[in-house]
């Protein structure tokens, strides 16, 4: 499942024109670092992967609609990193699976 839920992150990054930098998935959430163009805006990026992984993974794997009422919480946090160097804010978001 963990995979599947890569790929449609994926697929919804690259249809909605913005750049994965990195990526790493959690077992309560989901570290991204994307650029995304400010005309598309953050909120509609974060909304369209909710939603399609939310339906497609309900939908692929039957078991998680009865043991979850839903697969996202509203939720979400975002940070801009335009000061820090990219290598820094990657080398994070690579390291959050070790811990």
């Amino acid at each position: 499942m963990e995979q599947r839920l890569k790929d449609i992150i994926v697929e919804v990054i690259e249809e909605k024109g913005a750049w994965l930098i990195e990526m790493e998935t959690m077992p309560e959430h989901v570290h991204l670092l994307v650029e995304v163009d400010p005309q598309l805006g953050v909120h509609k990026l974060v909304k369209a992967i909710k939603g399609r992984s939310s339906r497609l993974l309900r939908q692929e794997f039957s078991w998680l609609k009865s043991r979850l009422p839903t697969l996202w919480t509203n939720s979400y946090f975002v940070a801009t990193v335009g000061g820090a160097p990219l290598s820094v804010i990657n080398r994070y978001v690579e390291s959050q699976k070790d811990r």
